[in-house]
């Protein structure tokens, strides 16, 4: 029976709850938290496909790579609402993003739902009440195409990720992972790192000076200048570019000046008549910067705001859903026609006519694999809102982002700006006959254009801003720790020069330099870098740069990014055995085949079945994955995990991080061992620095004693996660015949020896024996409560101390209360109000507001796994990049939200069979409407 109702299905329960405010009461919208479906792990098939085809990736490789879906088991609660929803509906609109990866969620919730009703898709770049009108009146059939790059992405993947993966769980470390993008990323990083440790600094001497015009004619003439030196007896004096890497100058015919020469030269030039020998003006012009895409806007985001990528995609989320910027993931920097004139029209009335130009600026990528259908990221709306009009509805992430985009797009509009360039030549020659040039240069802007709006930050060079001549820093993280510098150099005004002007000095000094190394990746240099080498799609490089950082290949220093001693095992195994699959340029030509399969000018079963099973024709270029992995021979783990340090010193990655093996001494068989700090970045383990950790830090025994009850002897060790105590148990007898599965076995079932961490208030240096058997003593019995019969045990934990009773545990306030608390003490901390898993309730952190869905006030609290959100009722926990300080109700709400679709985790193994569904290998025109 019809309703007249309509089911508008979206992503997230933002963009619905902005989407239902546009449309009327005959419209019902609903979030599908993302994805509801997806490749299930080979452990969750069903008891009768794990031996089949579909047992070890989920993908039938034998038969066009036929994938097998199932519903996520968190969203088999959202995916019943949905079909309530969709039986009270007489039409469906799937509204989810304009990507590929909406694309295909949409394809996912037609073939989940089966909808008996007529299906449109609607699509929009952003939401604003006159965007969602245009999309009702505007919608289209579903886009295979790009349901089909989606899932070729998403196949390959799988396929990357479960062959090579394994391969480093055998020989690096368990539960590691390869992939496609995440691989080369991590290279990209651990080759830079390389270069920063070859790298040898070379020392240079230059002279700079400061002067003024002798007898100036005007005020215009009047003013000191600095000057560098630049020529010698006409030979370029050599600057930090003229060295190569291992310090060695390459420059033919420039001048290597030392202390001693540049003191000398500033000697000789002391009673020197210093001239004008050459004035230089040109027009300066310069134009605007292109309005965002996602690469761009996230490489800004981290010089300006220092926001990660991660972070800058979550609040361009949260401002796209809420109706504020236009879609968050675009590779096009072009505008629509209404956003042009806006922008134009905005700059007229801020800044004056004359700051725009005649003319609309027009911007299209030179991005092969862009999609120009989409708009850059702008602001939303046919009129434009100024950060000021919006200041008191976004938080403050989301007001910093929103006001760069703003200012960007409206001084994409403006005009040039103007000015004019000078550049002096000075010089004199010095007592000993020699000839000495001086340089210096100045800008003069006499028209601000869109720099009166805007101005584009860029990332550390490393011959600029003077390290060209030797000021430079040695990197993006020595400036201040990742600090990128924001736009040009300042503006500087010479005093007006005519050739021949005496000029009187105020000063000369000579000045000492050092080359500096390359400087270390930071978020935005390493998306620009990927971009460039065409690896990747910017809309996953967030995703990517969080991956290697949660798997703790690459650490963050600043901004720069620091490769782990475990990204140089894992990319050293992938250059040795796997090189095609980290080379740069199989990895681009990758994506294009990729956007060709988006297109529909490749075949994707084609493809794939070249990737995985190779191709004959090729030879051994044409060696697919499979092969490739069943060629691997063996690979000596030891070695791949082994970095040399010099003079016999070896860096190993070990199971709990990497340490140092320093050669045998004498009538010694193996030599000292020292973990590495983790705050050590791989480029400053020298040879020096390695010794003294060898001879301060070892990690060989402590031995403290005997035990006097069992006879073992107790040993103190500095380990991964600090120092510990522990006894020395014989090695058990083991039949030397046994199978390496039964050795396993049989050492698995071997007593283990006690273990106990060490006190925060104890150190290494100076435990007793007395205290080491202390602290192995634990968990103590504290009494048995008199209610329940049920002991009470004090323990140390990995959160600190606390009391046991059964399963209830509670926290403790000070370690030393292990072996002092009293049995009335501990049924005094059980008499008290639990919170969470054993704390005392504690006061909320922040108080946000009423929840819109459960009219109950929102709170952030501090729990044992980290901050989150609750309503009394529903609790979320803040992601990485959701800050204590500024997350909003609205993101609150959003997260619980997420939480209550997701329904309750289910503990233990079911029986019960999951939703399965088999895609069709052919053809998806039944999916159509």
């Amino acid at each position: 029976m019809p309703t007249g109702r309509k089911l508008v299905i979206v992503e997230s329960p933002a963009k619905a709850r902005t989407i239902a405010g546009y449309l009327g009461d005959s419209y019902t919208v609903e979030a599908s938290v993302g994805h509801i479906r997806d490749l299930p792990q080979p452990s969750e098939l069903p008891a009768d496909m794990k031996k089949g085809p579909f047992g070890k990736f989920a993908v039938d490789v034998d038969h066009g790579f036929e994938p097998y879906y199932v519903v996520d088991p968190d969203k088999k609660k959202k995916v019943a609402e949905l079909k309530r929803a969709l039986k009270e509906s007489d039409e469906l609109y799937l509204a989810t993003d304009e990507d590929r990866e909406g694309e295909a969620i949409a394809w996912h919730l037609l073939q989940e739902l089966k909808p008996k009703v007529p299906v449109k898709r609607m699509v929009f770049h952003e939401i604003t009440r006159e965007a969602i009108t245009r999309a009702l009146e505007n919608t289209r059939e579903l886009d295979e195409r790009l349901v089909d790059a989606q899932e070729t992405r998403r196949i390959l993947d799988r396929l990357y990720g479960y062959e090579v993966s394994p391969v480093l769980w055998r020989k690096v470390r368990q539960g590691l992972s390869a992939g496609r993008v995440q691989s080369v990323a991590t290279r990209m990083v651990v080759e830079r790192e390389r270069e920063r440790m070859a790298f040898r600094a070379a020392d240079y001497w230059d002279v700079r000076g400061e002067f003024h015009v002798q007898a100036p004619a005007d005020d215009a003439a009047r003013g000191a200048f600095a000057a560098r030196l630049v020529t010698v007896d006409g030979a370029r004096v050599a600057v930090g570019r003229d060295f190569d890497d291992r310090g060695t100058l390459t420059t033919k015919g420039a001048v290597h000046l030392d202390e001693d020469a540049a003191r000398t030269l500033v000697s000789g030039l002391a009673e020197a008549s210093f001239a004008v020998r050459s004035v230089e003006t040109k027009p300066y012009s310069r134009k605007p910067a292109m309005p965002f895409t996602t690469s761009t806007l996230q490489q800004e985001a981290s010089r300006k705001l220092r926001m990660s990528s991660r972070q800058t995609m979550r609040t361009a989320q949260s401002l796209y859903e809420n109706g504020y910027i236009t879609y968050m993931r675009t590779d096009s920097p072009s505008l629509s026609l209404q956003a042009t004139d806006a922008a134009r029209r905005q700059a007229a009335e801020l800044y004056g006519p004359e700051y725009v130009p005649d003319a609309p600026r027009l911007y299209a990528t030179k991005n092969k694999g862009a999609q120009e259908a989409h708009e850059a990221i702008r602001p939303a709306g046919d009129s434009f809102r100024t950060p000021a009009q919006v200041a008191r509805e976004l938080s403050g992430d989301q007001f910093k982002l929103y006001e760069l985009i703003w200012k960007r797009t409206v001084a994409s509009q403006m005009a040039d700006a103007k000015g004019s360039t000078a550049s002096i030549r000075l010089g004199a020659r010095a007592t000993d006959g020699r000839d000495a040039e001086f340089s210096a240069s100045g800008t003069v802007i006499t028209f601000r254009g869109f720099l009166a709006a805007y101005e584009e930050g860029r990332d550390t060079d490393r011959y600029g801003d003077g390290a060209a001549d030797g000021a430079g820093a040695t990197g993006a993280e020595d400036a201040g720790e990742g600090e990128a510098k924001a736009g040009r150099k300042a503006e500087t005004r010479l005093p007006r020069m005519e050739t021949g002007d005496a000029l009187a000095t105020d000063a000369l000094e000579a000045e000492g330099h050092r080359t500096s190394p390359p400087p270390r990746y930071t978020e935005a240099s390493l998306i620009r870098a990927l971009e460039e080498r065409g690896i990747g799609r910017p809309s996953t490089y967030a995703a990517t740069i969080s991956v290697i950082m949660d798997r703790g290949y690459v650490l963050g220093r600043g901004q720069a990014l620091v490769p782990s001693w475990l990204a140089f095992a894992v990319i050293r195994l992938l250059e040795e055995h796997f090189d095609r699959l980290v080379d740069y340029d199989f990895t681009a030509a990758m994506e294009n085949d990729l956007d060709q399969i988006a297109a529909g000018s490749k075949d994707r079963v084609a493809w794939l079945t070249e990737f995985y099973f190779g191709d004959a024709a090729q030879g051994e270029t044409g060696e697919g994955l499979r092969r490739l992995v069943e060629d691997l021979g063996d690979i000596d783990a030891r070695d791949i995990n082994s970095v040399p340090i010099g003079e016999g010193i070896t860096l190993r990655v070990g199971r709990y991080g990497p340490y140092l093996e320093g050669p045998p001494g004498e009538g010694e068989t193996e030599g000292r061992r020292a973990s590495v700090p983790d705050d050590l970045a791989p480029d400053e383990l020298t040879v020096e620095k390695a010794k003294d950790l060898l001879e301060n830090q070892a990690d060989g025994d402590l031995v403290l004693g005997e035990d006097p009850s069992t006879g073992t002897t107790i040993v103190a060790r500095n380990g991964r996660y600090g120092p510990y105590v522990t006894e020395l148990l014989p090695e058990p007898e083991l039949d030397p015949t046994l199978s390496a599965a039964a050795r396993k076995k049989a050492l698995a079932a071997a007593p283990k020896p006690r273990t106990a961490s060490l006190f925060s208030s104890m150190q290494l240096q100076t435990i007793t024996l007395e205290d080491a058997l202390r602290l192995l003593s634990l968990p103590r019995v504290v009494g048995t409560d008199p209610e329940s019969g049920e002991p009470i045990t004090a323990q140390n934990g990995r959160y600190g101390p606390y009391l046991k009773k059964g399963t209830d545990s509670r926290t403790l306030p000070t370690e030393d209360a292990l072996f002092e608390v009293t049995l009335e003490e501990a049924l005094a901390i059980y008499a008290q109000p639990k919170r969470g898993r054993g704390a005392t309730a504690a006061a909320p952190l922040r108080e946000l507001g009423e929840d819109p869905v459960s009219a109950k006030p929102v709170v952030v609290k501090d729990g044992r796994f980290g901050p989150y959100v609750t309503d009394g009722e529903t609790n979320a926990t803040l992601r990485k990049e959701d800050a204590v300080e500024t997350v909003t109700l609205e993101r609150a709400a959003e997260l619980l939200a997420e939480k209550r679709a997701r329904g309750p985790v289910k503990r233990g193994r079911t029986t019960k069979r999951a939703t399965t569904t088999k895609k069709p290998a052919t053809s998806r025109a039944s999916t159509k409407k």
